[in-house]
């Protein structure tokens, strides 16, 4: 069975984005746990213009769209190309 990389991939990117956006919205209501991975969105993705506003919450959920688009596409891409003999 082969696996669809672009739906996969799409999947992946609105899923993670959802994550992203969540997890900042619970950093600005400072829920316990939250403000610590929102810091950690933070230490990866500040430079490139996210942090823990509401701002940050657009450029969070397109950040995590970008990978999670980027991470499962490339995960179905390897998986299919691992089952090419079936």
């Amino acid at each position: 069975m082969k696996l669809n990389a672009l739906k996969l991939a799409l999947t992946g990117g609105i899923y993670l984005a959802i994550i992203f956006a969540l997890a900042t919205i619970a950093g600005i209501f400072k829920i316990p746990g939250f403000v610590e991975l929102a810091n950690f969105f933070k230490t990866f993705y500040g430079f490139y213009g996210y942090s823990i506003t509401w701002f940050g919450v657009i450029i969070g959920a397109f950040w995590g769209f970008l990978e999670g688009f980027f991470h499962l596409g490339l995960f179905a891409l390897i998986y299919n190309w691992l089952n090419k003999d079936k």
